[in-house]
């Protein structure tokens, strides 16, 4: 799936949707770390770096949600192929 570089942004924002919708509180800080999903005092966490660009906040909200989930709630296809895709980059790798 090829995604123009003006729809991370609005994909980024529905993944964050799914995310909360899922129960976890995704945000954006500054540091020295890549992100992705933990849990902290029985809280869902996503962690984003804020200086990472939209493709690599993307990947790991995704990342995220597939370790969420997100196969067993209903969300709308071309997020799920975004998911997906970015999950099997991760693997790939």
């Amino acid at each position: 799936m090829k995604i123009k570089e003006k729809e991370f942004e609005t994909i980024l924002q529905d993944l964050k949707s799914i995310a909360t919708e899922m129960g976890a509180k995704v945000r954006f800080e500054r540091g020295d770390f890549k992100g992705g999903y933990c849990i902290l005092q029985d809280s869902k966490v996503i962690v984003i770096n804020k200086l990472s660009s939209l493709q690599k906040k993307v990947a790991i909200l995704s990342s995220a949600l597939h370790q969420l989930g997100a196969e067993n709630i209903f969300i709308p296809p071309k997020i799920r192929e975004v998911i997906d895709e970015m999950d099997d980059d991760k693997q790939s790798n």
